[in-house]
């Protein structure tokens, strides 16, 4: 049996990004200044960051038969990321992600699933059985249920579980549990628990979440840094000082990067500190995976933003 580090199953999408001063507001209409058609998708977004970072990577996912079925193949192979789990869907078009980015770095994005709405827990689970993955890294722009079948499976494989709960949505008792690693955003975290989690007390966190069924979390905070929870304790992640550029697909390179380092053995909290770093480069660059850092960008990092976990 073929033991591979790390499987991701996820999304893949074309990603339409439209550059502007601002973003619109409801029905107005602004220019913009730069267009591009570039590699996406959770799934692609989460494989290539680690894959860049030296990770042995498969990705599980869908894509149509395409032109941007057939982009989203080369780059992700050009970034090192294993592509023959990647299902060719003829009755389906590649997803679609329509973004735009003002010049603060946020942004809007609209997504068109496509060939991932048709990804199937078959698709994945004979996969998971064959390959037997240390790590799975699962998200949710999949169907929830195939999330969940996922989980399951993995977690039967005796592989580390994580799970990014995005795009939102209530998740089942697969996609929980004491071993499973949850990576969600503070909006996310609210509502999981129902309330909204940054008006706790730092003390009141690991209950809230233990109530909602879920046992080890990361709590990703953008420009404040991160949360980690863990055996009932709580571990702040200092933040990272950068110019955001483009903010589209940090989240996406931090949950790679904590893929990559749960592999490697890494605490939760390390792990955690790790993915802030690259999250925090990949601000600093345009797109998704063209800003995302190799091992020997990430070392010069080091010397520069060097912030443990306390």
């Amino acid at each position: 049996m073929r033991r591979v580090s790390i499987v991701v199953v996820g999304s893949l999408n074309a990603d339409l990004t439209i550059r502007a001063r601002r973003l619109p507001t409801p029905g107005e209409t602004v220019r913009g200044d730069r267009f591009t058609v570039s590699a996406g998708g959770k799934g692609a977004n989460q494989a290539a960051a680690a894959a860049l970072l030296g990770a042995n990577v498969d990705l599980i996912g869908a894509i149509g038969s395409d032109a941007h079925g057939e982009m989203l193949t080369e780059v992700l192979q050009l970034v090192g990321v294993r592509t023959g789990h990647i299902i060719v869907r003829h009755d389906h078009p590649s997803g679609v992600a329509l973004i735009a980015v003002d010049a603060n770095g946020e942004n809007q994005i609209v997504v068109h699933p496509g060939a991932n709405a048709a990804l199937a827990s078959d698709d994945v689970v004979g996969v998971l059985t064959r390959t037997a993955p240390a790590v799975v890294g699962i998200s949710l722009e999949v169907d929830v249920e195939v999330a969940a079948a996922t989980a399951r499976a993995a977690a039967e494989s005796g592989a580390t579980v994580v799970v990014n709960l995005s795009p939102f949505a209530t998740p089942p008792e697969d996609l929980l549990g004491d071993q499973t690693v949850l990576v969600v955003n503070e909006r996310e975290a609210s509502q999981l628990i129902g309330t909204d989690i940054s008006a706790l007390p730092d003390g009141k966190v690991p209950p809230a979440l233990r109530a909602a069924g879920a046992g080890r979390v990361v709590i990703t905070r953008g420009s404040v840094g991160a949360l980690v929870v863990e055996n009932g304790l709580l571990t702040v992640v200092a933040a990272i000082p950068v110019n955001a550029v483009d903010t589209t697909g940090c989240g996406d390179a931090f949950f790679g990067a904590l893929l990559w380092r749960l592999d490697a053995g890494d605490s939760l909290a390390d792990a955690t500190a790790t993915a802030n770093l690259v999250g925090a480069y990949a601000a600093e660059g345009h797109g998704t995976i063209g800003s995302y850092p190799t091992a020997t960008e990430l070392g010069r990092l080091n010397d520069r933003w060097a912030v443990p976990a306390h």
